[in-house]
């Protein structure tokens, strides 16, 4: 790898990991006492996974680093750079990168720059950019970064418990590469707002203001929408609308949350140019032009209108990226990465030449909509390669449905672990794929230790 002006920077290799423990949005409809189709049909979740007890942020995390590395047959010492995003607390003050050295110590290598990344769900894309941005720099040494978001999503009982979920994403990152950084399209919005934060160290579990949230979360969309089009103006000499994207992929806290954004930027772009959308949506938006910004965050019909008139637009653009989001349910901090590696999943023999606009949001709050162009790469940093070793459609397929009073039993041991010590796990990895790290112990002084389930050779 030479170490002089690197180009076409951004992702050369991806891995997913997601606990195969899950349960259905069906079945917890039904547990709850909830009216069916209230997860399923309101939020359009599908199935949730979950940690069981032996499972946590660096059990996903180590498994999905080691397994990236192997897969791709990436030598440890060829990392320089790794930056972890997570907002699951384990330690206040020792970073989950630091219990990832253990992989690159083996090889000698702890000459490696970076540590944690914590704002909500945004972390991962600060610790992305980072990456992207270290490779980009007179910093670099020639060697790839590597990107990790890992989360655990847990609610206490009640209306948000149905909104979690778990998974880990490994993403190497160098220059030549199949998913390269349009580094110079990017729109930020930061803010200081209250919609979901986790003030009690003593618990897991978030205090949510969910009307607030999502509002929250359509105004950054707004305002980084605004200044992304910007940028693509000055610099392509033209506007930007959504027919200059083949794909979207949104942060996905629940998939109806995903449509109404991409409603709301179909809206956008009928306020700004009315050719920007088609005659039969323009007669469905008309009734709402005059609405304050205030007053078109709080309707309800204009929610419905938008969601209707970019149906057609929204199947073929972003439908593609929500198999893992709907599946797995909300990742946090890997959430907008397991979407775009939905995306590649489904359509990766199309992909060669596509720019793919993303969407990442932080409860806080921090937001970036920023742009990715796909070429095919060389193997194994290529597309093709990248669908093969995720292997999304098994990993769905492997995993294990709990009933929701297991689930709920799990939650409860994980509640009444979490900040504790002297304990040991049951171990009991039977339904973990081979390769899978899983938490042994804690012992008396909080030290964490972690197990290997053996691969089965043959």
């Amino acid at each position: 790898m030479a170490s002089s002006h690197p180009t076409n920077v951004g992702i050369l290799a991806m891995d997913i990991y997601f606990p195969p423990s899950c349960v259905t949005q069906e079945a917890l409809e039904g547990h709850d006492g909830v009216s069916k189709g209230k997860y399923t049909i309101g939020l359009g979740q599908d199935c949730m996974a979950f940690c069981s007890e032996v499972e946590d942020v660096i059990s996903m995390s180590l498994t999905v680093v080691a397994s990236l590395l192997e897969k791709f047959n990436v030598d440890p010492k060829q990392i320089g750079r790794l930056e972890v995003g997570s907002e699951t607390v384990i330690d206040k003050s020792k970073s989950i990168k630091t219990f990832l050295m253990q992989v690159f110590e083996a090889s000698g290598n702890t000459d490696i720059e970076g540590v944690d990344s914590t704002n909500a769900c945004y972390g991962g894309t600060a610790a992305l950019f980072n990456c992207v941005n270290w490779v980009e720099s007179s910093s670099w040494d020639g060697r790839y970064g590597l990107v990790v978001c890992t989360d655990s999503a847990v609610y206490a009982e009640g209306p948000a418990r149905p909104t979690g979920g778990a998974a880990a994403i490994a993403m190497l990152v160098g220059p030549d590469a199949p998913i390269a950084f349009e580094s110079k399209l990017r729109g930020s919005h930061m803010s200081h707002a209250y919609d979901f934060y986790k003030p009690n160290l003593a618990s897991e579990y978030p205090v949510v203001d969910g009307k607030l949230s999502q509002t929250c979360y359509l105004m950054a969309l707004d305002s980084c929408y605004r200044i992304f089009c910007e940028k693509f103006e000055k610099l392509e000499g033209r506007p930007f609308s959504i027919s200059d994207s083949d794909y979207f992929v949104f942060h996905s806290p629940y998939n109806k949350l995903v449509q109404k954004s991409f409603g709301r930027l179909y809206f956008n772009d009928f306020m700004r140019n009315l050719s920007f959308v088609d005659e039969a949506a323009r007669e469905t938006l008309a009734p709402y032009a005059s609405l304050s910004s205030d007053e078109s965050y709080q309707s309800r019909d204009l929610e419905k209108a938008n969601q209707q008139a970019a149906k057609h637009v929204y199947d073929a653009k972003v439908q593609p990226s929500t198999l893992i989001p709907k599946q797995v349910g909300n990742m946090y901090t890997a959430s907008l990465y397991a979407a775009f590696a939905s995306l590649l999943h489904n359509k990766n023999t199309s992909l060669v030449g596509k720019r793919v606009v993303m969407f990442s949001y932080g409860s806080g709050l921090t937001a970036t909509m920023f742009s990715v162009h796909l070429q095919e790469g060389q193997h194994p940093f290529n597309l093709s390669n990248i669908v093969t070793v995720m292997n999304v459609s098994d990993k769905l397929k492997q995993r294990l449905e709990i009933p929701p009073e297991k689930f709920v039993e799990t939650l409860k041991i994980m509640e009444h672990r979490y900040g504790g010590k002297d304990f040991v796990t049951s171990k009991d990895c039977s339904y973990l794929p081979p390769g899978t790290f899983y938490l042994t112990n804690v012992d008396s002084m909080y030290r964490r230790y972690y197990a290997k389930k053996d691969k089965v050779i043959g």
